[in-house]
């Protein structure tokens, strides 16, 4: 089944894949997938049950407090002023 991600991932063979990208997965790594919230169901496309899907899905609201620099970015500048 080809699924567009939603977020980067790295498949189970070690190949780095970005968000956006359209892979192609079978039903378990799809389930795995869909349970982290990392693909795109594009409107009209039928989900497992057999419905289809016309509105987006909201992404998950994010916490203020885990906002900022990912952990390779540079130490902040104390420059004390």
């Amino acid at each position: 089944m080809q699924v567009r991600l939603s977020a980067p991932w790295t498949d189970p063979a070690g190949r780095q894949w970005a968000a956006g990208d359209t892979i192609d997965v079978d039903a378990v790594i799809l389930a795995e997938l869909e349970e982290q919230g990392m693909v795109e169901e594009p409107e009209g496309q039928a989900s497992g049950s057999g419905e289809t899907t016309t509105t987006p899905t909201s992404p998950k609201p994010t916490d203020p407090t885990k906002i900022g620099p990912g952990p390779g970015a540079p130490p902040a500048d104390d420059t004390g002023n």
